[in-house]
């Protein structure tokens, strides 16, 4: 099965208002050209570096987001480029962020990843912090004129029970719901992966994160 036809085929399941990141870590070059020529426009790294990498040699239409945990000492390296940076999770990588838009004259868009899941190893927000957050970036206005903050990211439990995971996901969706009532600009929720994306789906996702149902699995 070729990329360009997996792709064709999950394009053709996702409902329209969902957009699709085709996530190509540690995927070469070649495999992402190949998507890229398919009509995939979004791409999805987590390692910095790697992403840099990629950046420099395609096609400069491309949309980046970058969707692992991110260091702060790493965002100057993506900022002249990145479009979306699906996981901040503390007010120190969101005004490490500005300062780096600030620098590279633009405005990045940001999601703030809460911590659904039932596991040690995932990072993120709690709502108290999201709401502190939030706050602070609300109430000084001027200081974060070059972010963005137009959504959620989360990532479910992994785990086999659909019943729970479907149960995360839908307390990120009512996260989600409460926050935009009083914040128009939150757009994106971005959940779902390979293996529950159809899930996600369901339960109110708006960007889904696919791997190895296009590039088939991890190098």
């Amino acid at each position: 099965m070729s990329i360009s036809k997996n792709l064709n085929n999950i394009k053709s399941q996702l409902p329209n208002h969902v957009t699709l990141v085709a996530v190509s870590k540690t995927k070469p070059v070649a495999n992402l050209m190949e998507a890229y020529n398919a009509g995939q426009l979004i791409f999805g790294e987590n390692k910095i570096q790697e992403m840099t990498d990629k950046w420099e040699v395609m096609p400069k239409d491309i949309e980046w987001h970058m969707i692992g945990h991110v260091q702060t000492n790493k965002v100057k390296y993506m900022a002249p480029y990145v479009s979306l940076i699906h996981g901040v999770d503390s007010l120190k990588l969101l005004q490490e962020i500005n300062k780096q838009a600030i620098k590279n004259n633009r405005v990045i868009d940001c999601l703030f990843q809460v911590y659904i899941a039932e596991e040690e190893s995932k990072f993120g927000l709690d709502e108290n912090e999201l709401n502190e957050i939030l706050n602070e970036v609300q109430q000084n206005k001027e200081s974060y004129k070059n972010i963005r903050i137009v959504g959620l990211m989360g990532m479910a439990t992994f785990t086999e029970n659909q019943n729970q995971i479907e149960k995360e996901f839908k307390h990120l969706k009512t996260i989600f719901d409460k926050l935009k009532t009083h914040n128009s600009e939150l757009k994106t929720l971005s959940m779902g992966m390979s293996g529950d994306y159809q899930l996600a789906i369901s339960c109110g996702s708006t960007m889904v994160r696919i791997g190895s149902s296009i590039f088939g699995n991890r190098n």
